[in-house]
């Protein structure tokens, strides 16, 4: 061969190098999980059309390499679950990563519904789906919201619940173990903040409504136990609306040892303020920040930090309030209506900030030790001065007329001036440990906490009334003040707690019965009182056709004062309260079967408790104005009802009913009825006891539907529907004990409506490699009208007086129809 030859052969075979041995490739990786986030394991990941390909690791994960510039798709099977296919367009050296979730065949979802049945199994217990909350069109968002649904509401404006007849300072709430608390000072749901729970944080939400374990703290209602999630790869969202905005991220590092999640939120509520009855200039605001760090030390060892810090402020220049009520007597009907103008103003700010570690310790597969230490802070200001002159009477309604919508017969006038200046400042830190062993068909828990306390008020308030040119209470030698509160309260308090517990489970799959008893400790050093509090728990799951567990709980459930209990209505502060003692009974059944074509799930609960050392309260709005002393027995019994199910494929919906009665019956609510002659002197007198009374969370029904819905043709559009009924409540008049129970709050009916439009899918497939949406997963746009029926709801009252000193009740009413828009986009 001569040399040019040889040299038109190296030429070729250069070529062929150039072009055929540098082929333009791309890459494409992930990882595969299931419904719950959960890694699966020995997915066959191929690419279509051909024979070869690879499975996913012990981790779920999985990288292929492949011709660029070219479409092509890969199929995910696995004999447990659904295949999925997903078509990809790569750009030269591109490497896409993305998240593959399969979901089980029916077959096999049959099978870990009859294997998994703790929600069954243990009484009270109530498990919501984080992404519906996401969804859920609510005036405040957030977990609390979709509480709401169960145990039913009457304020929109507030993330405070009633379980079962108990106040909102019954509730426990744990996030991943740690205690939280709200603020105290709040007087209404328009200064209210943001929840303390992230919802785009939240991986499981557990809510007991009664009957929970011995692992749970001293509370008499309910507990709201919060996971956050635990990141598998990068990610995040953020969502702009024009009630609030947020953005959330997370992910992990250092060989996946480290994981974070990472939330900030902004609220304002000015537009949602802005068609209430006080008019003028509202500038309430509210942030906050939360970081959650896991470290997987070791195999045998874990540690978590757990920040938060949130500030609400709320300003308002009041300028004038309108309301109007009809009253309808025997003798005559008329719309009466209070004509208000304001000057000064209220500032308030509320701080919360907390910090929390804890770490670990997997000693074997059968015996966990967890250590936790956490400070929590709340810090507090109130600044009221604010004075108002008001015209009450008849207010004209005649279109026709020149004085249509003012006061045409005049009732009362007079002024009055309410002033306050109040702090508080709570500090609580916490020490605590827990363990899990599991032998046999045994899981033994235990733990021992203590928590230091230290509690330092200010309150410093007055109001000033003046009627007609008096002020009242009516002195002709002096000027009074209406209310004159002037205390300090500094309180240092050491509480000492723990528990033990036993969770047997009996039989198998087809058959079983679980026993959980356990025994709990609560000591508190300011009362000196020292508790046990026994609690057992029961299901029975019998081998029937139907899929039924019937379920049961017992157990003294007592509650030792906290900070507004100890607080009397006159400021003063009572150390020797005792707890408040209580011993509840549940029992129920949950039913699984198919209607309609579909899973439904059908659960009942029955409950009682019986309540000594109670300590009366007083609800307005929000407030909770307590009698701060042991003077009363209570009661309260009902029955609840929920049938969840996917009424249309993929979108879960719910309802729920209950029914209830709570009474309560207080030491000395005893008055005299007098006979009066002619004159009005009184001749005669009768000693009346009150005897069982409405408590001021005494709801008869109680409805909650929570509805989803798309479009047969399109899922891109959906529908979500909230609503809610509850009947009437009982209002006390402050101070009296003839007139407990002399009025009613009418009944609350609110809907609130949501359409949701995706802008962008989570198929990558179709977006162009230089898109500015590449690694969006979705984006959503969404279009709410809250309370779509323009119901005004009633809240609370403001007692006015005529010139006959007859005493009218003029209702504060809550939010009417308003609506609002969001963009959430995820990646």
């Amino acid at each position: 061969m001569n040399c040019r030859n040889i040299f038109a052969l190296c030429c070729l075979l250069l070529l062929h190098i150039v072009v055929f041995g540098q082929k333009k490739t791309a890459v494409v990786s992930g990882i595969v999980i299931d419904e719950n986030e959960q890694p699966v394991a020995g997915v066959s990941v191929v690419i279509l059309g051909q024979q070869t390909g690879q499975t996913t690791s012990d981790s779920g994960t999985f990288r292929i390499t492949t011709l660029a510039d070219k479409a092509f798709a890969l199929v995910f099977s696995h004999t447990a679950y659904h295949p999925i296919q997903k078509n990809f367009l790569l750009s030269p050296s591109e490497e896409e990563t993305i998240t593959i979730i399969l979901h089980k065949r029916e077959n096999v979802l049959q099978e870990i519904v009859v294997s998994d049945q703790r929600e069954r199994r243990e009484a009270g217990l109530v498990r919501l789906n984080p992404k519906s909350i996401i969804n859920l069109p609510s005036v405040t968002t957030g977990v609390e919201n979709m509480i709401k649904i169960i145990v039913g509401s009457n304020n929109e404006l507030t993330s405070q619940y009633s379980v079962r007849g108990g106040s909102f300072d019954e509730n426990l709430i744990y996030v991943n173990d740690f205690e939280v608390f709200r603020p105290y000072l709040i007087r209404n749901g328009q200064q209210e903040g943001l929840s303390f729970i992230n919802p785009e944080l939240v991986r499981n939400i557990n809510f007991y409504n009664g009957g929970f374990s011995s692992k749970y703290g001293d509370k008499m209602s309910s507990v709201l136990d919060i996971q956050y999630k635990t990141p598998k790869k990068f990610g995040g969202s953020a969502y702009v609306g024009i009630l609030e905005q947020g953005l959330h991220l997370e992910g992990t590092g250092i060989n996946n040892r480290l994981t974070y999640l990472f939330g900030v939120r902004n609220r304002s509520n000015r537009n949602l303020l802005s068609r209430q009855e006080t008019q003028g200039n509202y500038v309430p605001s509210s942030a906050d920040m939360q970081l959650l760090v896991n470290y997987q030390v070791s195999k045998k060892w874990q540690t978590e930090l757990f920040t938060n810090f949130s500030r609400s402020k709320f300003y308002l220049q009041p300028a004038y309030s309108q309301l109007t009520t009809s009253v309808f007597t025997p003798y005559f009907t008329a719309n009466l209506g209070l004509d208000v103008y304001f000057e000064g103003q209220e500032k308030d700010q509320y701080t919360t900030n907390m910090v929390g570690i804890s770490a670990t310790n997997t000693v074997h597969k059968n015996l966990k030790l967890k250590w936790m230490a956490s400070r929590f802070e709340n810090d507090e200001t109130e600044n009221i001065d604010i004075a108002g002159a008001y015209l009450f009477g008849d207010r004209d309604f005649d279109e026709t007329q020149p004085t249509f919508g003012t006061i045409v017969n005049p009732l009362g006038a007079g002024i009055f001036h309410n002033y306050s200046r109040n702090t508080l400042n709570i500090k609580n830190w916490n020490f605590s440990h827990k363990g899990n062993y599991t032998i046999n068909k045994h899981a033994v828990q235990w733990g021992l906490a203590y928590d230091k306390t230290l509690i330092n008020d200010k309150m410093n308030e007055w109001e000033y009334q003046d009627s007609a040119g008096y002020s009242l209470p009516y002195n002709p030698n002096t000027i009074q003040l209406t209310k004159v509160i002037n205390s300090r309260a500094d309180l240092d308090i050491n509480k000492y707690s723990g528990y033990v517990q036993d969770n047997i489970l009996f039989g198998d799959s087809l058959q079983s019965f679980t026993l959980s008893a356990g025994l709990r400790f609560n000591y508190n050093s300011l009362n000196r009182e020292f508790l046990l509090s026994p609690r057992i728990g029961a299901s029975w799951k019998p081998n029937w056709q139907k899929d039924i567990v019937i379920r049961a709980a017992a157990g003294a459930y007592h509650q030792p004062p906290f900070y507004r209990e100890l607080r009397r209505y006159d400021g003063t502060v009572n150390t020797n309260l005792k707890a408040q003692k209580s011993w509840q009974g549940v029992l129920g059944f949950d039913y699984n079967f198919t209607g309609w074509n579909r899973p439904l799930r059908w659960t009942v609960e029955a409950y009682y408790k019986h309540m000594t050392d109670v300590v009366p309260y007083d609800i307005d709005n929000v407030r909770v104005r307590y009698f701060g002393e042991n003077m009363a027995k209570a009661y309260a019994v009902g029955i609840e009802s929920r049938l969840y199910g996917e009424l249309v494929k993929d979108a879960e919906s719910w309802i729920s009913i209950g029914f209830m009665r709570t009474r309560e019956d207080i030491e000395g609510d005893t008055y005299k009825n007098y006979t009066l002659d002619n004159n009005n002197n009184p001749i005669d007198s009768v000693t009346v006891n009150q005897g069982w009374l409405r408590r001021p969370t005494d709801r008869l029904i109680t409805f909650g539907m929570f509805f989803q819905d798309y479009l047969a043709t399109n899922k891109n559009l959906k529908m979500y529907l909230n609503l809610l009924y509850g009947t009437n409540l009982p209002y006390n008049i402050p101070g009296s004990v003839k007139y407990r129970n002399a009025m009613q709050i009418p009944e609350y009916i609110r809907a609130d409506i949501g359409f949701s439009y995706q802008l962008l899918d989570s198929d990558r497939s179709k977006r162009r490699s230089h898109s500015p949406f590449k690694s969006f997963d979705n984006i959503w746009a969404t279009l709410e009208v809250f309370n779509i029926i323009d119901r005004d709801n009633t809240i609370s009252y403001l007692l006015i007086k005529d010139f006959s000193n007859t005493t009218y009740l003029m209702p504060n009413r809550l939010t009417p129809r308003l609506i609002n828009f969001k963009i959430v986009a995820r990646w």
